[in-house]
């Protein structure tokens, strides 16, 4: 593996979200709650959310255990979200697993993803698109949960 990919991989930003994590403390009586488990690797999402009168994300609690670029993930998403609705979050959720499918460049005209296009390098390395997803699939598992879907 060339230099050159790890230093893509691992970003200024995905260290940052990884060593200090935002939103990471429990919420009581949220909205949302969703847990992702990734049992090949052992890396483990608890996701908790409160919705305003309108609909929209007032607070996100997101525990994460695993590698860095699982916890980075999760610290991005859990800012990301914050004052959406739900609907905006299934677009901006889309976004990103074309992004982690097809690269930034296939969504720049979609979607703002800002500091989440820092985790693009992670198709570099297929075995860890995995981490970059568990907090969003837990968080898709929690949304179909709360509409009942």
């Amino acid at each position: 593996m060339a230099l050159e990919g790890l230093d893509e991989l691992y970003r200024d930003a995905i260290l940052e979200h990884s060593r200090s994590p935002l939103n990471h403390e429990p919420l009581a009586n949220p909205h949302i709650t969703a847990d992702g488990v990734n049992p090949f690797c052992g890396d483990e999402v608890h996701l908790q959310i409160l919705l305003d009168e309108n609909g929209r994300v007032a607070r996100v609690g997101l525990q994460v255990e695993g590698c860095s670029i699982n916890r980075a993930t999760g610290s991005m998403l859990s800012a990301a979200i914050l004052g959406k609705s739900l609907e905006e979050i299934d677009g901006l959720a889309a976004a990103f697993n074309e992004m982690m499918k097809d690269g930034v460049e296939a969504v720049r005209d979609r979607a703002d993803l800002s500091e989440l296009t820092a985790l693009s390098g992670v198709r570099a390395f297929p075995v860890r698109i995995k981490c970059a997803l568990l907090s969003w699939s837990t968080l898709d598992d929690g949304i179909r949960e709360y509409r009942g879907d």
